[in-house]
């Protein structure tokens, strides 16, 4: 009878297996400040041009894509530079954020994003340089439906 109640129904499965997303009280602030800038490349505010681009990104920042293809920096800036503008981005939804320093000045960013029927989990490595965000490296893993 014990072995049984061992059981774990496939909800109380996933909700063990979930890492504890708290932000710190301390990066409230940071939080704040990088989730208006999420998710990137789509945040017209902060630049649409490749020069902004550029400049919001490091010299040394790739990412891994949703299809799991590694792209460096150069080729994410051609793409960007040719993307037509996509009216379905004001339906994208955003949500559990979670901000981990990782060192000085530097800070992991994780939060869902929902696209329709897309769902992808996301994750941007931001550092502050000399006042200004700069994003090191950028994840985004397909993870089923909203």
């Amino acid at each position: 009878m014990a072995a049984a109640s061992l059981i774990l129904s496939p909800e109380a499965m996933m909700a063990a297996m979930e890492p504890d997303l708290t932000t710190a009280p301390e990066l409230a602030g940071v939080l704040d400040e990088l989730r208006r800038r999420e998710p990137i490349f789509h945040r017209p505010e902060f630049g649409s041009t490749r020069a902004d681009f550029e400049r919001m990104t490091a010299d040394d920042f790739w990412e891994i894509g949703a299809s799991g293809n590694r792209y460096g920096r150069a080729h994410v800036l051609d793409v960007l530079e040719q993307r037509a503008p996509d009216p379905d981005e004001r339906s994208w939804i955003t949500r559990d954020f979670h901000c981990r320093e990782l060192g000085p000045d530097t800070y992991l960013l994780t939060y869902t994003l929902e696209q329709g029927e897309r769902l992808s989990r996301r994750s941007t490595i931001w550092r502050l340089d000399s006042g200004e965000w700069k994003i090191m490296f950028h994840q985004g893993t397909l993870a089923g439906m909203p």
